[in-house]
C-alpha cells in the first residue's frame, strides 16, 4: 500500500516538551511597532500578467469565450453571470471538467424555491470515481505524503492509492456493505482514513468521521444520530510527543451503537493484540490483502446525484450537533469548481492544510484530489515542540499550497519564528487562511516573514456547505485583511436587519439563490423543519449563514465574527473581531474574549475578559485599552467592564467559545451549552463557571 520516504525527505523527530494548551493561541507580545505599518485594505500584492494568463480561472474564461460565446472583462462580470445564469454556469462546470456519469441528467435545476432546489436530476455518477481518476494519467506520481509523531513518513502514488481503494471496496462489498449503508470512522489524519473514505463512498456507502481525540460521549452524540453498519477504528493517536490508546473508548463506542455489525481495527500505536481477543474485529491489513479487480474492471457504484455522500457535524459546543448530509453530485460540482478555479490546484500542486478528520477541512482537503493535486497529512501537534513543526513539514514535503488558521500565525509570532530565514520555501506558492477572520497584520506577517511573492488568500465557508463561500481569485490583487471576492455560483450579499442589501456596511451574510452544495437534509429531521429553521427562517426563503459580513465597493469581503455572538451596544451591532484586532496590537494582552450579557435593564453589558502577559496588571493598562478601542474603532467598542482571566476557552478548531460563554454567564447550565470534549482547553472554563456563580 505504501512506501517509506527517502531519508532526506523525513520530517525531524519530535522531542517531548511541556505543552501548555492554554497559551497555544496567545500572540507574540511585541506587536505595537508592526501594527502601524499596515492598514485594512492596503495593497500588498498584485499578480503579474503572466500569472493571470496561466491561471486555471483564465483558462476557464477562455473556454467560455470559445465554446459558449460569453466573454467577460473582469472577475466581477464573471461572478455576476455565474449567479444570474445559474443553470448555464453550473452546466458549464459539468462540461468543462468532464464529469463522468453513467446516465446523463435530465435538467440542471428543478424545484419551486431555493429551499426545494434539486440539482442534475436523473444523473447517475460517483464522487469517489472522480477522486482517483488521475491514477490513469499519472500512476507513478506521489499523491499523498503523510507525517506523524510516532511512525516514519509514508508516501502513496496514485497507483498505490487506487489499488488500496479497490481492495478495500471489494472487501467491504463482500462484508455486505452497499449503497446507503452508513460507515463511520474513529481514526486520525492518516492515509488509511482517506483510503477508507474513498472506498466506502466508491460503493455508495455514506461516510461520517469523528477524530480519535473525541471522548466517548462526543462520538456517540454524533454517530448515535446515524445507524452505522461498520466502524473503522484506530487503536490510538499521537499528540505533543505522547501516545494515547483508544482501545477502551472503542469498546464503549461499539457497545453504545447497536447497529454496528463490523469493526475494522487498525493497530496504529499498539501491537494489535486487542483485535485477536475480539472475534468481531477485522484487522485493516487483512482487508487490504483482498484481491481487487483491475482499474478498468472495477465498478464504482453509480448513484443518483442526490444520493448521500457523507455526514458532517456542526461543532456541538452547545447541544447535540447537527448531522448535515451532503450529496454526491453537489459536492462533486462544488469542489471541481472550488479546487480548480479558486484554490488554483493542478497536478503539480501539493496541498497541506493541518486539520483533524472531524473538521470539514479534512473532507475539502481530500477533494483536492479532484484537481490532480497531491496532499500532505500530519498526525500530531503542529505546534510541537514549537510552531517550526508546521514549516518543517512544509519544507520537507515540498508543499506548494499551505493552509493555516490565523491562530497558528499568532503562535508563530509568539515563538519569534521567521520562516523565510529558517526554511527553504522555494516551492511555496499560496497561503490559505481559514477558520477565523484574518487581520491585516496577519497578511502582513506572511509577506514580511514568509515570502514576498506568495499569494495570501483568506476564505470563509462552513460545514453546511463543505467549501468556501468567499475566497481566492487568481486575477485579483491581495489587500490587507480582505477576502478577494465571492466565489463563483454563490449569490452572496450583506443584508440589513430589514432585509435590504448594503455595501460598505456590516450586515448579515446571506446567499440569495440556490447552490449545489446545499445540504440534502439533516439526519432525524424527516420534514426538514430543523434544516429550514436553521438557514431559511430569519429571512424567509433566503439562506442566512450566521456571519457578520461586509462587502466593499470593489466586492472585497470581510467577516467580523458570528452574528449570534454580536455585541449589541444600544441597538448598534459590533463584531467581536474588531475588538480583537485592536487588542492584538497591545503587547500587554495575551488573549481576550468579549461577550454581551444580560444586566437586568433593557440593554446588555459588554464584558471584555483579558488574559494578560506575565507580570502585567489590569489596573495599569485598563485606561489605555479603552482609549485604543475608542480611537481605533468607536466609543461603542469600549466594554462596560474589563475582567482579568487566567485563560480564554477555545474549541478544538481554534475558535473562541463566545456563544456558550454568553449563555453560561446568562445563567444557563454549562452542561447544556458546552461539551468539554469539543474544547481545546476544558480546564479554562472552570474560572468562568465560578465567576458566573458570583
Amino acid at each position: 500500500m505504501s512506501r517509506t520516504l527517502n531519508d532526506n525527505e523525513e520530517a525531524p523527530i519530535c522531542t517531548e516538551v511541556d505543552g501548555d494548551s492554554q497559551s497555544q493561541f496567545a500572540p507574540y507580545s511585541d506587536k505595537s511597532a508592526r501594527s502601524a505599518l499596515v492598514r485594512e485594505c492596503d495593497l500588498l500584492w498584485t499578480p503579474s500578467e503572466q500569472r493571470k494568463n496561466s491561471s486555471n480561472l483564465q483558462k476557464y474564461m477562455n473556454w467560455l469565450a470559445s465554446e459558449k460565446g460569453v466573454k467577460f472583462s473582469d472577475y466581477n462580470e464573471l461572478w455576476d453571470w455565474s449567479v444570474k445564469e445559474q443553470s448555464i454556469f453550473w452546466e458549464s462546470i459539468w462540461q468543462y471538467f468532464e464529469v463522468e456519469a453513467s446516465v446523463p441528467y435530465d435538467h440542471v435545476m428543478g424545484g419551486d424555491s431555493m429551499f426545494e432546489t434539486r440539482w442534475f436530476e436523473g444523473a447517475r455518477l460517483n464522487f469517489a470515481q472522480h477522486l482517483i481518476r488521475y491514477e490513469k494519467s499519472q500512476p507513478d506520481n506521489i499523491v499523498i505524503k503523510s507525517y506523524s509523531e510516532h511512525r516514519p513518513p509514508i508516501a502513496l502514488t496514485w497507483a498505490e492509492l487506487g489499488e488500496a481503494v479497490r481492495s478495500l471496496a471489494t472487501a467491504l462489498r463482500a462484508m455486505g456493505i452497499g449503497p446507503g449503508d452508513q460507515v463511520v470512522s474513529y481514526m486520525p489524519n492518516i492515509p488509511e482514513t482517506s483510503i477508507a473514505m474513498i472506498a466506502a463512498t466508491a460503493i455508495g456507502a455514506v461516510w461520517a468521521a469523528a477524530a480519535p481525540e473525541f471522548g466517548v460521549k462526543t462520538v456517540v452524540d454524533r454517530f448515535g444520530q446515524l445507524a452505522p453498519k461498520l466502524i473503522f477504528a484506530a487503536d490510538g493517536y499521537s499528540f505533543s510527543g505522547k501516545v494515547y490508546s483508544r482501545d477502551a473508548e472503542i469498546s464503549e463506542i461499539i457497545d453504545a451503537l447497536p447497529t454496528i455489525e463490523h469493526v475494522v481495527y487498525l493497530p496504529l500505536v499498539g501491537s494489535g493484540d486487542v483485535a485477536q481477543s475480539k472475534n468481531e474485529y477485522v484487522l485493516w491489513d487483512e482487508l487490504l490483502q483482498t484481491t481487487a479487480p483491475p482499474r478498468e474492471d472495477f465498478c464504482f457504484e453509480q448513484v443518483d446525484s442526490s444520493h448521500p455522500l457523507w455526514v458532517l457535524f456542526s461543532s456541538g459546543t452547545s447541544g447535540l450537533p447537527k448531522a448535515i448530509v451532503h450529496g454526491h453530485g453537489g459536492m462533486l460540482l462544488e469542489h471541481l469548481k472550488a479546487q480548480h478555479l479558486h484554490v488554483e490546484l493542478t497536478s503539480a500542486s501539493l496541498l497541506f492544510f493541518y486539520c483533524t478528520t472531524s473538521w470539514m477541512v479534512w473532507n475539502s482537503t481530500i477533494a483536492a484530489l479532484l484537481a490532480g493535486s497531491g496532499i500532505v497529512m500530519y498526525d500530531g501537534n503542529p505546534l510541537f515542540p514549537d510552531a517550526r513543526k508546521l514549516w518543517e513539514i512544509t519544507e520537507v514535503s515540498g508543499t506548494t499550497v499551505l493552509g493555516a488558521s490565523p491562530s497558528l500565525v499568532t503562535r508563530m509570532e509568539k515563538d519569534r519564528i521567521v520562516p523565510r530565514d529558517e526554511f527553504d520555501l522555494t516551492k511555496l506558492d499560496r497561503i490559505i487562511l481559514g477558520g477565523a477572520p484574518a487581520t491585516p497584520e496577519i497578511y502582513d506577517w506572511f509577506y514580511r516573514d514568509v515570502k514576498d511573492d506568495v499569494v495570501v488568500v483568506s476564505q470563509s465557508g462552513g460545514t453546511e456547505i463543505c467549501s468556501g463561500i468567499m475566497g481566492g481569485v487568481a486575477l485579483l490583487p491581495v489587500y490587507a485583511g480582505e477576502m478577494q471576492a465571492r466565489m463563483l455560483g454563490f449569490d452572496v450579499q450583506s443584508w440589513s436587519d430589514e432585509g435590504a442589501p448594503v455595501v460598505n456596511e456590516v450586515g448579515e451574510l446571506v446567499i440569495c439563490s440556490p447552490f449545489p452544495s446545499m445540504p440534502l437534509y439533516f439526519c432525524n429531521d424527516p420534514d426538514r423543519s430543523r434544516y429550514y429553521d436553521t438557514y431559511f427562517n430569519h429571512f424567509p426563503g433566503i439562506w442566512r449563514q450566521g456571519d457578520l459580513f461586509k462587502l466593499n465597493d470593489r466586492s472585497g469581503c470581510f467577516i467580523y465574527g458570528r452574528s449570534d455572538s454580536t455585541l449589541n451596544r444600544h441597538g448598534v451591532r459590533i463584531g467581536t473581531a474588531e475588538i480583537y484586532r485592536t487588542l492584538e496590537s497591545i503587547g500587554q494582552v495575551a488573549d481576550a474574549i468579549a461577550v454581551c450579557v444580560k444586566d437586568g435593564t433593557p440593554h446588555a453589558s459588554v464584558i471584555l475578559f483579558l488574559q494578560l502577559q506575565a507580570g502585567e496588571k489590569l489596573s495599569d493598562i485598563e485606561h489605555m485599552i479603552a482609549a485604543r478601542l475608542r480611537a481605533e474603532n468607536s466609543p461603542r467598542h469600549v466594554p462596560d467592564q474589563m475582567v482579568e482571566v487566567p485563560a480564554v476557552p477555545y474549541t478544538l478548531t481554534g475558535k473562541r467559545l463566545e456563544v456558550p460563554l454568553r449563555k453560561i454567564l446568562d445563567g444557563q447550565d454549562a452542561a447544556a451549552v458546552v461539551t468539554a470534549d469539543m474544547m481545546l482547553n476544558p480546564s479554562s472554563l472552570e474560572w468562568f463557571l465560578q465567576y458566573s456563580r458570583g
